[in-house]
């Protein structure tokens, strides 16, 4: 039954995925206004709030997979 709803949730995060962004209000603007004006600093500003916002979502998928991982182990032995 678990690995039923793991695969609907998958599923549903799959074909429900909107493009998000890491940016408030105040940070596009700026970095809107400074790509106006010529400038190149704030392109990647984007990207960059995105990746550090996903490293504590992939430590912590990862330290469920360990869990998981060792609570079957020690289930079959």
């Amino acid at each position: 039954m678990l690995k039923i709803k793991l695969f609907v949730l998958v599923i549903l995060m799959t074909f429900f995925n909107t493009l998000s962004y890491g940016q408030c209000a105040m940070c596009k603007a700026v970095v809107e206004a400074n790509l106006e004006a010529g400038d190149t600093k704030g392109a990647g500003l984007n990207d960059g709030i995105l990746f550090l916002m996903s490293m504590p979502y992939i430590a912590v998928f990862l330290f469920g997979v360990f869990y998981y991982l060792q609570k079957k182990k020690t289930k079959e032995a």
